[in-house]
């Protein structure tokens, strides 16, 4: 069975509650950083009739699929979602937006363009605006998308986001069945920076088949490979979604989200090395069995010791953590590579 089959027979299983077409499937207020530095924001998941490549199979890791309308939210439905999501931030004097379908904000089928430009006149008529960020697959990012978008946005600046996970096409491919490859997101990268658009890229740590050491040095290449092409790195760490190939592996023992202690070292060789590149990771689920984790003493000081350095671009942030675990760590480092494929567990 091909993993794209294993991954679909796992996602034709699910049962989906129905939910309204004019709520959007999720909204908070945070904070991030940008090249001016620390900056609210809000984010925007729209209920969309989905992104075309899960319902296809899709990612091994991603259960946001399930967030997809079970139907065709209306051009109405879509703006109405925008209009509940914005009323959480009237308090806010200067935010970034931004905004995620759980599929691609480019995808007219997502999307209708007539739609896409209502959502970005009436973000740019918001002078608190100073940003939009619209998350996409590669396939959607064009010369003439880039250009709608930015000239739709005339005061305001856009960033194209796209799930890189990996610069390895066999990992992107053999692990995370991502549906693309480097070459895609190399052109991409290029058509949204040469058009007026700055680049996030996501990378995932440790899809399901690597070795922790394999999957730390994976995102180190990645970063390398990409650098060039992108104006900030955003590492996800793997956690275990339900209904995902991900958690059928984990619920038989084959797998085991990140180590805390692997991003940390991520984050201090590659800011080390590209020191004017924003570099973040968000530790979603730290500390839980689902979520990246260390041991129960040392987890959540670490997750909050990421989160800090991701706003603040500040190495010390790492000066003083430690505990036990570390030698456990290392160990898995050196030792993990000869098991067989079997995980070293907790």
């Amino acid at each position: 069975m091909s993993l794209n089959k294993a991954v679909l027979d796992i996602r034709n299983r699910q049962r989906v509650k129905p939910s309204p077409f004019d709520v959007p499937a999720a909204s908070w207020t945070g904070r991030d950083v940008i090249e001016s530095g620390e900056i609210d924001t809000i984010t925007v998941i729209f209920k969309t009739s989905g992104c075309w490549w899960g319902k296809a199979g899709g990612c091994t890791m991603c259960g946001y699929v399930y967030d997809s309308a079970q139907g065709s939210p209306s051009d109405d439905d879509l703006m109405a979602q925008l209009e509940k999501a914005m009323r959480k931030v009237s308090d806010l004097d200067r935010f970034m937006v931004k905004i995620f379908t759980s599929g691609s904000f480019l995808d007219t089928k997502e999307i209708p363009l007539e739609v896409r430009h209502r959502i970005l006149e009436e973000l740019d008529s918001d002078e608190r605006i100073i940003k939009v960020l619209a998350e996409t697959r590669p396939e959607f990012v064009t010369k003439e998308n880039v250009r709608d978008c930015v000239s739709t946005l005339k005061n305001t600046d856009f960033e194209v986001a796209m799930g890189l996970e990996t610069s390895s096409d066999v990992i992107r491919k053999q692990s995370i069945n991502k549906g693309f490859t480097f070459r895609n997101f190399v052109d991409a990268a290029k058509a949204a920076k040469e058009n007026g658009a700055t680049v996030k890229s996501y990378l995932m740590l440790k899809p399901p088949f690597l070795s922790e050491k394999e999957a730390l040095e994976d995102i180190v290449q990645t970063i390398h490979d990409a650098a060039e092409y992108t104006d900030t790195f955003s590492i996800n760490l793997c956690n275990v979604q339900r209904g995902t190939y991900v958690e059928h592996l984990w619920d038989r023992k084959q797998y085991r989200p990140p180590w805390l202690w692997s991003i940390v070292d991520i984050l201090q060789r590659t800011k080390k090395e590209f020191p004017d590149m924003i570099i973040t990771s968000d530790p979603v689920g730290a500390g839980s069995k689902r979520g990246p984790h260390n041991c129960r003493e040392c987890s959540h000081t670490v997750a909050d010791a990421i989160r800090l350095f991701s706003l603040t671009q500040d190495l010390s942030c790492f000066e003083h953590l430690s505990c036990d675990c570390m030698d456990l760590w290392e160990q898995v480092l050196e030792l993990e590579d000869h098991t067989f494929g079997s995980p070293i567990l907790d």
